[in-house]
């Protein structure tokens, strides 16, 4: 009766693991992208901001390696070589993800989509050219894109979809915003060379993560040369030559060659079709989805971005999985537990969290444990680095069952993955202190903690 069995909408991370696993389950598979394959974490995500982030780490690391007695002379940074390499291994990575589609036996048709009805698709490529197809299901997987600038100077300003490709390199740089993704650039182009102004209307940085944490982390950030100025915004903007003169509503003047907003982003959902199908979205602008990911339209699925659950590569991933499961598996596969899925902030330093913050904790549970450490690690003893680590485990006091683990330090992502198969598990405090510690390393000071400082 159909074209095919499962056709996807995006070749993201998302709907490029729905459509592997469908075909390895047997189905016809269709996918259907008209950008670069791998969505925003391939492409303006993940992948090249981490490969930005370790690059943003040399400078310091030349420095530091002098207290090791190393005399390194002076480094220098040519950010055309970085792009140019960046860009090599993104296309590299584009055609592995073509390749694992072909590999899979899933069809892949260049171009952009949209619903005509509950099982009709129809994708124009790029010579205008259309071409429908039926399915008997259809996946929306096309992810999200950050909000368009707004307000004075909206019309000059970028965002973090520009900052991999600037030309010329920005050497004053002002951030508009207080989430991970502005204070992800703030730090990556601080530590490659930029002076960085991070301006936030609200009245502390990276709202959602726990209090604690988001403040040692902002601390931290501005011992590297960063600039937070918190409960102000951009008044006006005006030119000056190339550069931009920002004058904020606390009073200060900032001088900036660049203006990144990144004031959040939104669900790719415009040119779909959904509202000829009767789906209505919610208000930050998310496809509302049952538990099983479907729309409205039972035939119509969502996952990833889109749905707004966790924008998070790996929690796109889970629900791959699991729709795939219920569609062409036995529907054995356990729900996501959203609460448990640990995250990273590639900041200088980094955050590594997984499970319920202190202020979550209190209001969910009511009595907690809070067991803190904070100190200079190993390697600072020597490189002459102010750099602290902080390590905070949340615990329910009535059952000890681990709630939440946080970090802030170097790798604190590597750490805490481990982390999360305990907070996932519900492991105990007391199964906790039970594990030997590998020493030395900073990992060890989470077993190790045995008195709860609140």
């Amino acid at each position: 009766m159909f074209d095919c069995d499962f056709f996807v909408i995006g070749g993201g991370s998302g709907g490029v693991r729905a459509s592997r696993m469908a075909a390895g389950r047997g189905a016809r598979v269709i996918v259907a992208e008209g950008g670069p394959l791998g969505g925003t974490c391939v492409n303006l995500g993940c992948i090249p901001k981490k490969l930005y982030s370790h690059a943003a780490h040399y400078a310091e690391l030349f420095e530091e390696s002098v207290g090791f007695g190393w005399s390194p002379g002076e480094p220098s940074f040519d950010w055309q070589t970085l792009k140019v390499r960046r860009a090599t291994e993104i296309a590299r990575l584009n055609t592995v993800y073509e390749g694992l589609l072909a590999s899979a036996g899933a069809r892949l048709v260049r171009g952009w989509a949209h619903l005509a009805d509950a099982h009709t698709v129809v994708v124009q490529d790029s010579s205008g050219t259309q071409r429908r197809f039926t399915a008997r299901h259809i996946v929306l997987a096309t992810g999200g894109r950050p909000q368009a600038p707004v307000g004075p100077g909206a019309g000059d300003a970028v965002t973090s979809d520009d900052m991999f490709d600037l030309d010329p390199f920005p050497r004053r740089l002002l951030v508009v915003g207080g989430g991970y993704i502005a204070c992800e650039f703030a730090s990556i182009f601080a530590g490659l060379g930029s002076e960085v102004t991070l301006v936030h209307r609200g009245p502390r940085l990276l709202r959602g993560f726990d209090d604690e944490v988001a403040a040692f982390a902002a601390a931290e950030m501005q011992k590297k040369g960063l600039t937070v100025r918190l409960n102000a915004t951009v008044a006006d903007v005006r030119r000056l030559g190339p550069a931009q003169v920002a004058r904020l509503t606390d009073g200060a003047t900032v001088e900036a060659d660049t203006v990144l907003h990144a004031v959040g982003r939104r669900a790719c959902t415009a040119g779909l079709g959904l509202e000829t199908l009767g789906i209505a979205l919610h208000a930050d602008g998310t496809v509302p989805v049952d538990e099983r990911f479907r729309t409205a339209v039972p035939s119509i699925h969502a996952i990833g971005d889109l749905v707004g659950h966790k924008a998070l590569t790996p929690v796109a991933l889970a629900e791959a999985m699991v729709l795939v499961d219920q569609l062409f598996g036995e529907g054995l596969r356990p729900p996501i537990d959203y609460d448990a899925v640990p995250t990273a902030v590639f900041t200088h330093p980094n955050i590594g969290t997984v499970g319920k913050t202190e202020e979550r904790a209190r209001k969910d549970h009511g009595d907690v444990r809070i067991f803190r450490a904070e100190f200079k690690a190993l390697k600072h003893t020597l490189s002459g680095s102010t750099e602290r680590t902080l390590l905070k485990m949340v615990v329910d006091a009535a059952s000890d069952r681990v709630l939440g683990v946080h970090m802030v330090g170097a790798d604190a992502g590597e750490v805490i993955q481990g982390f999360a198969v305990a907070v996932q598990a519900g492991l105990t405090k007391a199964q906790i202190d039970r594990t030997v510690g590998i020493h030395p390393t900073v990992a060890e000071e989470f077993v190790t903690m045995r008195e709860a400082v609140r």
